[in-house]
Formats: C-alpha cells, sequence, structure tokens
C-alpha cells in the first residue's frame, strides 16, 4: 500500500513537473516570438526613419544646390550688368560732360526739341529753356550769333539751379524736363546697355 501510494505520488510528481516544463517552454517560445516580433518591428521603424532622413537630406541638398545655382546666376548677372556700366560710363561720360556745355550741341537739342514737343512739325511752340548760370558769357556769345535758329518759339534764360546741361518746359507749364549731363547718361546707357551686352557676353 505504501508502495502504491510513493508510485502514485512519484506519478502526479512527474506529471506535474511534465506540464510545468510544457508550460515553462511554451512561455519562453512566446517570448521569444514576442521578442523577434518587437525587435522586427523596432528594425521596421528603423529602416522608415532612416529612409525619410536620407529623403529630406536628399531634398535639402537639392534646394541647396538649386538655390547656390540661382544665386550664382544671379551673381554672374549683376556682374556682367556692372561691367556693361562702367564700360559705358567710361565711354560716355567725358563726350556727354563735353558736349552739355558746348553752345553748338545745346542749340541743337533746343531746336530739336522745339520741333518735337507735343509732336509740333511747324515748331511753333511756346518753350522757355533755362541755362546754366555759370556759362552766362560763353553761351550769351554763342546765341547770339546764331539768335534766328532759336526763332522757333525758345525763350532762353539763366538759372544757378542749372549746372550743366539745361532744362526746358512749355511757357508758363510750371514744370521742365531736365537735359543735364547724368539725364543725357542715363539715356546714353539705356540706349547703349544691350549693345554692349551682346558685344562683351553674346560672342
Amino acid at each position: 500500500m505504501e508502495n502504491k501510494l510513493q508510485q502514485l505520488t512519484q506519478k502526479l510528481y512527474d506529471e506535474g513537473l511534465e506540464k510545468g516544463r510544457a508550460e515553462a517552454d511554451k512561455l519562453v517560445a512566446d517570448a521569444k516570438a514576442e521578442a523577434r516580433k518587437i525587435v522586427a518591428e523596432a528594425r521596421a521603424e528603423a529602416e522608415e526613419i532612416v529612409k525619410k532622413a536620407e529623403a529630406k537630406a536628399e531634398d535639402v541638398s537639392k534646394n541647396t544646390m538649386t538655390e547656390i545655382s540661382l544665386a550664382g546666376k544671379q551673381a554672374v548677372g549683376r556682374i556682367k550688368s556692372e561691367i556693361a556700366s562702367l564700360i559705358i560710363a567710361k565711354a560716355t561720360a567725358r563726350g556727354v560732360k563735353e558736349a552739355v556745355v558746348d553752345p553748338a550741341f545745346i542749340k541743337e537739342m533746343l531746336v530739336a526739341v522745339a520741333k518735337n514737343w507735343n509732336g509740333s512739325d511747324s515748331g511753333k511752340v511756346e518753350l522757355q529753356a533755362l541755362l546754366p548760370e555759370g556759362e552766362r558769357k560763353k553761351l550769351d556769345a554763342a546765341f547770339e550769333e546764331s539768335a534766328k535758329e532759336l526763332e522757333a518759339g525758345i525763350e532762353v534764360g539763366y538759372s544757378k539751379e542749372v549746372r550743366t546741361g539745361f532744362k526746358v518746359g512749355a511757357k508758363e507749364g510750371g514744370y521742365y524736363i531736365s537735359f543735364a549731363d547724368a539725364d543725357i547718361e542715363a539715356l546714353l546707357a539705356e540706349y547703349l546697355r544691350d549693345k554692349v551686352f551682346q558685344l562683351l557676353f553674346k560672342a
């Protein structure tokens, strides 16, 4: 009897131990499977983060290169424009400064302005021209010699405000158009800019 009890006890113990081991093995297997799943998910997430970071870095790189390229083109364009402006200024400045105090040039300009004022073909417009006070003696002498050329309706006067060239406007009109050296240089520069640019950079 005692032997049977011992056998039964041993059997129960063995069965319990085997059942415990089976449950423990199942728990370990489940834990390993869960760990593998977590690791796989973590790797996938890490790969996704890396892909996004690489894509963003590539975008930033492309945008940076585009901006650098654009800035470079703008800088080259600005430099070319400055070079053209310097050449125009160098080529025209001296001639313009001499021309705007030359009586013959001023007379021709005044007559041309009078003939073309408001599209007038007759030249019979009432204009007033203001000349540099500092050039009065030289200009008086020149205009006296050819006063008839200015009989196109231009009244000539002098002003201390006019330093070079002349100003012309409708008599009693209240405004004047300036033909100072800076104004003529600006007109010439606008006209010559494309031509100089073509010569320098489009050859």
